[in-house]
């Protein structure tokens, strides 16, 4: 995946505004403000007199709710660190949009999408969801795609009964928030416990270490069920070891690792970190299997890692090579909306989302956030590109884990571990 455009997440001004076209029309959006300078007097000049210019016609700037649209907001990772992300979900959401509104809409009514850049850093989330919630007026958020940004928009949703379904937050403190918060993925403790058993049963590992974030709660969730479910399975844990969240030199840790005689490492960490571990490990002379988990699923890893991350498993939520229907349908129309690019597991996670909240929206047959919230909590056996949904009494969904490893540069699947 190429690198974001930083330049296609800033603040569009609009003069006036247009017949909504069928396909979606999301606006990315960042929270610096619009600036207006003295070199082009006449333009200042202009924009201050328009709403004016505007009443005297007889017509007024439209504002959100104005309309007859129904208004979603989506907050992720769109530029940053963990941008691979944050640009996957986001395309999936706006396929996923841009097909119901070519079918007519939602209760007789077109999508829009209205999209939040938090820039991969901590805080912003939370900025992002007043301003959706507030000024927007948005009918439900889809986001964040890393479980402790996702915390931050919760405590915000929850207090504000405003609908929120994250596409790919696989911490279980996530939905714990409240009963208006929402997710698509599985969990941490489902994962880590599935990628132990992995270890053992598949692999034949007795000895492995944990190289984790101390700041990250998707880490530290993921490392902790990995740790009990080895251990409870038979295998020791050779070494433990901590970083944190933007470190580049993790040779210390794995110097370590190295002398605790482990044969693999398990790192629950983003793709970010993982291909940095990777090929300082091998300059390490550190030559057994890396294990991770779902955050590692992005081609930057491979493009980061090089041959450092050949032989790498990690658990994730699908695989684009899967031939079920909806995969290959999926696939195949993302690939034609998106330049011919391969869906990832986020890109399916975030089609996955806004499927459950427009399934929801037709089900209630209104926006009433009381409503939709009772509609969404109801959803049983709603078919998907990552599966089906069935959402239990937590508000979580329960799903099958797919295992994949680096071979010759490519993502490989390897199986299935159901719930």
């Amino acid at each position: 995946m190429a690198p974001p455009d930083a330049k296609a997440f800033t603040r569009r001004t609009r003069l006036s505004a247009p017949a909504l076209p069928p396909q979606i029309l999301s606006e990315s959006q960042s929270h610096s403000p619009t600036i207006f300078t003295m070199k082009n007097p006449t333009r200042r000049t202009l924009l201050l007199l328009l709403p004016l210019l505007l009443a005297l016609t007889g017509c007024a700037p439209k504002h959100a709710g104005d309309s007859d649209e129904i208004l979603i907001g989506e907050i992720s990772s769109l530029t940053g660190k963990e941008g691979a992300f944050g640009q996957g979900a986001h395309r999936g959401i706006v396929l996923a949009l841009e097909t119901a509104n070519a079918r007519g809409g939602v209760l007789g009514r077109p999508l829009r999408l209205i999209s939040e850049d938090n820039q991969s850093k901590a805080g912003e989330s939370a900025t992002a969801a007043r301003k959706l919630i507030s000024r927007n007026k948005v009918v439900a958020i889809l986001g964040e795609v890393v479980s402790s940004r996702s915390l931050e928009i919760a405590s915000i949703a929850q207090l504000t009964k405003t609908p929120m379904i994250s596409p790919a937050s696989t911490a279980e403190s996530v939905t714990q928030a409240g009963d208006y918060v929402f997710r698509v993925c599985f969990l941490d403790s489902f994962q880590g416990t599935v990628m132990a058993k992995f270890a053992r049963e598949s692999l034949g590992l007795q000895r492995v270490a944990i190289l984790s974030s101390v700041s990250s709660a998707y880490s530290v969730g993921l490392a902790k069920h990995f740790k009990d479910t080895f251990l409870a399975e038979g295998g020791t844990i050779a070494a433990e070891q901590r970083f944190a969240e933007g470190d580049k030199d993790f040779k210390a840790q794995l110097t370590a690792i190295k002398a605790s005689g482990a044969d693999a490492i398990y790192v629950p960490a983003y793709y970010t970190e993982t291909a940095l571990i990777s090929k300082q490990a091998r300059e390490l002379g550190i030559t057994v299997p890396l294990m991770g988990g779902d955050g590692w699923g992005e081609p930057e890893l491979i493009e980061i890692g090089g041959d450092a991350v050949e032989g790498i498993y990690y658990s994730t939520h699908y695989s684009p090579d899967n031939q079920a229907p909806q995969v290959v349908e999926f696939v195949k129309n993302y690939r034609a909306r998106w330049d011919g690019e391969t869906p990832g597991a986020f890109a399916a996670l975030g089609y996955d989302a806004a499927l459950l909240l427009i399934n929801a929206l037709e089900r209630a047959g209104t926006t009433d956030p009381a409503a939709l919230r009772d509609a969404l909590a109801s959803t049983r056996d709603l078919p998907g590109v990552t599966g089906r949904t069935d959402i239990d009494e937590n508000r979580n969904a329960s799903k099958a884990a797919t295992i994949m490893t680096v071979r010759c540069g490519q993502f490989i699947y390897v199986s299935e571990v159901a719930p």
